[in-house]
């Protein structure tokens, strides 16, 4: 229970910062001797608490912008819940193939949204193909979450900051009030279909509360644009991973 404890605090705070608590969280829990589906699940629950931390310290970056916070948020959810229909007929390992690559194209679009100049004088065209790609991306980073989960959030804040002209803190906030309520919906759907080990739930997600809330403050005071790259090139870190651990 220390483990999970520990490794809770650590994935909370690497959740809330950039996404990648399953770098921490998932691989503990097989560590332990979970089953994929089972530690994947077991993970999302525990990850509900991570949300609940972050979102309370976001409330200052997520005041103002709810409309889009709504929008974004209703547009996973709908995936989520077919990503959940989709783990019920289909094998995880099927979607473990594809993971991969989601986590180096994320990686790759928060490098582009780094270093890509927006012009202010484009005509709206470009406003509403920017909110098409990132309706359309949301939905499937849902089924995504519903199916699988992993490092969802490191996608979803990448489709954010390349598609969303919010200052990235905020970016960051809406990435974790999504990832919060999908998970929330996808626990339900799961408590009902697969096995969750709760025991392993409350102390890792004890942790994760922790970590998810002292998260966005730490981001307050700390230089964002190498915080940026490093959470890029992380990605690429993570995608070799699930690259390995998929075909070899």
């Amino acid at each position: 229970m220390i483990y999970l404890f520990i490794a809770g605090i650590v994935a909370g705070l690497i959740s809330s910062m950039a996404g990648l608590a399953s770098l921490i969280s998932y691989p503990v829990l097989i560590s332990l001797g979970l089953p994929a589906v089972s530690a994947n699940v077991t993970n999302t629950a525990a990850m509900i608490f991570t949300g609940i931390g972050s979102s309370m310290a976001s409330i200052k970056e997520l005041n103002g912008n709810w409309k889009i916070v709504s929008r974004v948020t209703i547009t996973a959810l709908l995936g989520t819940i077919l990503g959940c229909f989709l783990l019920v007929i289909a094998p995880s390992s099927t979607f473990e193939h594809i993971v991969p690559f989601l986590i180096f194209g994320a990686g790759a679009l928060m490098l582009w949204s780094q270093f890509h100049k927006r012009d202010p004088h484009k005509p709206n065209r470009s406003i509403i193909a920017r909110a098409l790609i990132r309706y359309i991306s949301i939905f499937l980073v849902g089924i995504y979450i519903g199916y699988f989960g992993a490092s969802a959030g490191i996608i979803v804040l990448s489709i954010l900051t390349a598609t969303v002209n919010l200052p990235f803190l905020t970016n960051n906030a809406i990435k974790n009030f999504i990832s919060f309520s999908a998970n929330t919906l996808s626990l339900l759907i799961y408590a009902f279909t697969t096995k969750v080990y709760w025991w392993m739930v409350l102390p890792m997600g004890i942790g994760m509360f922790i970590g998810g809330y002292v998260g966005p403050h730490l981001m307050r005071h700390i230089p964002l644009k190498p915080l940026r790259i490093v959470i890029a090139f992380a990605t690429f870190v993570l995608a070799g991973y699930f690259f390995y651990d998929a075909f070899f």
